[in-house]
């Protein structure tokens, strides 16, 4: 079977963590659970001794090298599913993601997520790295978000794509609605974050010697007082890529998001006019849509080597909420 390898470098930072932690941090686009499995199926090498434990603690600094298996024919089915494409050539796509769809195949959903419109738009040029549940898939950001994502049509690209991700040289900001503001109107949140064992839905912040440490810059657009209760528009910059990290960040300092229930679900509303207190249950309440829209990204062109720049209009749901604040606030 033909294998693609990634080389990577262990630093002084690493000494003391496990094998797998070490790489699910530097690879982007595999889960831990598949790093896992190549682990034990004898896919990793450590200054070329090949390393099957998976709980291995790094003792010192060396290169880590990568092999991965191409991905076995997946059963997935390709599915004529209205993409809003920003940009493709032949060696990656830029997408805008509607708030809804899935990115990829999961348990009890296999045939209307992101993944099976990109096999019938790109048939056979994806990526193969991400899996054969991820064909293509470089990033991710969660079904009921909304925003742009970069899609890899190889697997040097991705390779390439990832390595920035990594290296933390991919410029992705993101608005988002949220319940109240804070008093400082820009500021950085810098708090580690893990998965919750009480609800593996759900991440938590932590302290700085476990989970992934997390860094997120924000900045207050627009803020709508009602009294009691505002509503406020962010951006955020993403400086680490963490599961849900900015719905996560911006809960802990006081300022959850509209519509989002894994980390908000009682806020009193009573203060808001009518109107816009019908706006938010429709358009974000009913649906359980987290006002949040990944609104650009930019990163260097893995093959052309130029600076690349996407930024998306704010989702409809967004304007027309917006409207109504501008005019009863």
């Amino acid at each position: 079977m033909s294998k693609n390898y990634i080389k990577i470098s262990v630093s002084i930072n690493d000494l003391g963590k496990r094998i797998d932690k070490v790489l699910s941090e530097k690879i982007e686009g595999i889960s831990r659970n598949k790093i896992q499995n190549l682990i034990t199926g004898g896919n990793i090498s450590l200054d070329n001794l090949i390393i099957k434990n998976q709980s291995l603690i790094i003792k010192k600094e060396g290169t880590l090298l990568v092999n991965l298996p191409k991905p076995k024919n997946s059963r997935l089915i390709a599915k004529k599913i209205d993409l809003d494409i920003f940009y493709e050539d032949e060696y990656l796509l830029v997408l805008n993601k509607r708030a809804g769809l899935i990115v990829h195949p999961g348990a009890g959903n296999y045939d209307n997520t992101l993944v099976n419109g990109l096999l019938y738009h790109c048939k056979k040029s994806l990526s193969g790295i991400g899996g054969v549940l991820r064909p293509g898939i470089v990033h991710r950001i969660d079904k009921m978000t909304s925003g742009l994502l970069v899609i890899a049509k190889n697997d040097t690209a991705h390779n390439k794509l990832s390595e920035q991700f990594k290296n933390r040289e991919i410029d992705r900001k993101y608005i988002c609605l949220t319940w109240n503001s804070t008093n400082l109107k820009k500021g950085f949140i810098k708090k580690n974050i893990i998965r919750s064992k009480v609800n593996r839905k759900k991440m938590i912040i932590c302290d700085e010697d476990i989970g992934k440490d997390a860094l997120t810059e924000y900045k207050i657009k627009r803020n709508f007082d009602f009294g009691k209760l505002s509503i406020c528009l962010y951006e955020c910059k993403l400086h680490t890529g963490r599961t849900h990290q900015i719905r996560v960040h911006l809960n802990h300092i006081g300022v959850p998001l509209i519509g989002d229930f894994v980390y908000k679900k009682n806020i009193n509303k009573d203060c808001l006019p009518t109107k816009i207190k019908e706006n938010i249950e429709k358009n974000f309440i009913i649906p359980k849509r987290q006002a949040l829209h990944a609104q650009s990204i930019g990163f260097i062109h893995p093959y052309k080597k130029k600076t690349m720049y996407f930024e998306s209009e704010e989702p409809k749901e967004f304007r027309n909420l917006m409207l109504l604040l501008e005019k009863y606030s």
